[in-house]
């Protein structure tokens, strides 16, 4: 089995980042079925990208700055981490995902050791 995160994606044009109660239904019943189908490790939502900081120690101290490392019009506003024994298992998952929660999903697989 291999590990993968599902990016959940969204912009300012897509309304307000908290799933709205059609949507929260729908992510619970989908999240069920990951567990359900051994295919759940961790999934959690995100603050929105202005509560974040950047922290910079690579040239001894570090340095804080408020905000976000990239200023887009689009961001992360949670994620899945599921196992699938193959691409195309953790594609279809990525697309219920969306489906689910409404908002485009980006599907990267995590390195091997």
């Amino acid at each position: 089995m291999a590990q993968y995160l599902m990016s959940v994606l969204h912009d300012d044009a897509n309304g307000p980042v908290m799933a709205d109660p059609v949507e929260a239904a729908a992510i619970d019943v989908f999240n069920e079925r990951l567990r359900a189908d051994g295919n759940w490790v961790f999934a959690g939502g995100l603050a929105s990208p202005g509560s974040a900081t950047v922290v910079d120690a690579r040239e001894g101290e570090p340095v804080f700055t408020d905000g976000p490392y990239i200023e887009s019009k689009e961001y992360l506003v949670g994620f899945w981490i599921v196992e699938a024994p193959h691409l195309d298992a953790a594609l279809r998952m990525a697309a219920d995902g969306s489906k689910a929660c409404n908002r485009r999903i980006e599907l990267r697989p995590f390195l091997s050791a």
